[in-house]
C-alpha cells in the first residue's frame, strides 16, 4: 500500500487529512525556512516563494525515510504565508510582532497562499515531482483592543502564519473567504487530490 507522507509539524495539516480519511506518517522537515528565504530572489512572485519553500521541505522529507517507506509513498511538503499590501507575512514569531500585524490588517483583505511539492517515490526513487499554489482570499474583521489582547495572550497567532487561524480562535475575527478554506487551514484538499491524479494515484486507495 502507497504511504502517505505528511512533511510537517502543523497540526491543522494534519487534522485536515485525518477528517478527510488519511491518517499520513508525519515526518518534519530540517529546512531552516529563514535561511531559504533569505538566499531567494527578491523579486520572485510571492505564489513562487511559498513553492519554493514546500519543495525544500518535501525533499528534506524524502531524503530521511525509512527504506520500508521509501519503497512506495508520496510525501507531500506544504508552506503557508499571508501577502498583503504586496509583501508576505508568516509567524510574528512574538506577541508584539502579532499585534502590529493584527493592527494592520484589521478590516482588510488578505491572501492566504499555500504552497504545496508532492514526490511520488517507488523504490527509493523520486519517480514523479509537482508543484503548485493555492491562493484563498481573506476578509479579516476588526477586534476590539481588548478582544486582540485576549487573542494575542492566548498564543495561538504567535507561530502561524499571518497571525491568525480560521479553524481556531482566529476564527471569530474572519468575516468571511473566497476559496478553498481547507487551504487557509495549510493543506488545499482538492489542489492535493489533483495532484495525487496526476501522480496516478487513487485517493480512494488511500482511505
Amino acid at each position: 500500500m502507497t504511504r502517505f507522507v505528511l512533511g510537517s509539524a502543523s497540526s491543522g495539516r494534519l487534522r485536515v487529512l485525518r477528517q478527510a480519511g488519511i491518517d499520513p506518517l508525519v515526518v518534519v522537515s530540517k529546512v531552516d525556512e529563514d535561511a531559504l528565504l533569505a538566499s531567494l530572489d527578491p523579486g520572485l512572485p510571492p505564489e513562487a516563494v511559498v513553492a519554493s519553500l514546500a519543495n525544500s521541505k518535501a525533499v528534506s522529507v524524502a531524503a530521511q525515510l525509512p527504506n520500508d517507506v521509501a519503497s512506495d509513498c508520496v510525501v507531500i511538503g506544504c508552506d503557508s504565508m499571508l501577502y498583503r499590501d504586496d509583501r508576505l507575512w508568516g509567524k510574528p514569531g512574538s506577541a508584539e510582532a502579532a499585534r502590529k500585524q493584527w493592527l494592520a490588517m484589521a478590516g482588510t483583505t488578505g491572501h492566504l497562499l499555500t504552497g504545496h511539492a508532492m514526490l511520488r517515490i517507488s523504490d527509493g526513487v523520486i519517480t514523479h515531482a509537482d508543484s503548485e499554489t493555492a491562493s484563498t482570499t481573506v476578509y479579516f474583521g476588526a477586534p476590539t483592543d481588548d478582544e486582540l489582547a485576549s487573542y494575542i495572550a492566548c498564543g495561538e497567532p504567535i507561530n502561524v502564519a499571518g497571525a491568525f487561524t480560521l479553524d481556531g480562535l482566529g476564527g471569530w475575527f474572519i468575516e468571511r473567504i473566497e476559496g478553498d478554506p481547507s487551504n487557509v487551514i495549510g493543506l488545499s484538499l482538492p489542489l492535493v487530490h489533483l495532484m495525487l491524479r496526476k501522480a496516478g494515484l487513487f485517493i480512494g486507495d488511500l482511505w
